[in-house]
């Protein structure tokens, strides 16, 4: 199919399109760095060790740490902040997060921590200012839960897992 250019409108490229959405933030600390994206379209912003009075911090095989960003923020409301684990500390060092996604509520101001675990057979060091998570903001719904006596049908029923298949 050929378009006619005399009735096809430009709607310019994606980028036209993207809504910008600020969100302040307090450094707890003089040292703390704010969330940054390394590309234009980066869909998490980079969160950063903040270690007060050490410049590093040993996680163990299989010990968890809780590490301080030095950050404060303000999600906007109907968003949520949800912590993903970089995948090159995953893949490479065993590094993840504890709770495998964490989330941050739009009514939490206090500093922003991330809760990591070493998978491997290594002792890791974070070091002050290593980027250790990234930060996505995502819309979320607000829903009321209603009891009820009955939920509809469905194929699936209550098969619980590995019940649609292996």
């Amino acid at each position: 199919m050929e378009l006619n250019p005399k009735t096809t409108q430009n709607y310019g490229t994606r980028r036209d399109c993207i809504i910008k959405m600020t969100v302040n933030f307090i450094k707890l600390n003089s040292g703390a760095k704010p969330p940054f994206r390394a590309t234009e379209d980066s869909a998490g912003s980079d969160l950063f060790a903040c270690l007060e009075n050490v410049e590093e911090e040993v996680i163990e095989s299989g010990e968890r740490r809780l590490i301080p960003t030095g950050l404060a923020l303000e999600i906007p409301r109907g968003y949520g902040g949800f912590v993903f684990p970089r995948s090159s500390l995953s893949s490479k060092y065993g590094i993840s997060l504890s709770n495998c996604v964490g989330v941050i509520d739009a009514d939490y101001r206090g500093e922003v921590s991330i809760a990591l675990i070493n998978h491997s057979d290594m002792r890791y060091t974070v070091k002050n200012g290593e980027r250790i998570a990234q930060l996505v903001l995502l819309p979320v719904e607000m829903p009321v839960f209603i009891e009820c006596e009955q939920l509809s049908e469905t194929e699936r029923g209550s098969g619980g897992f590995g019940s649609t298949g292996n």
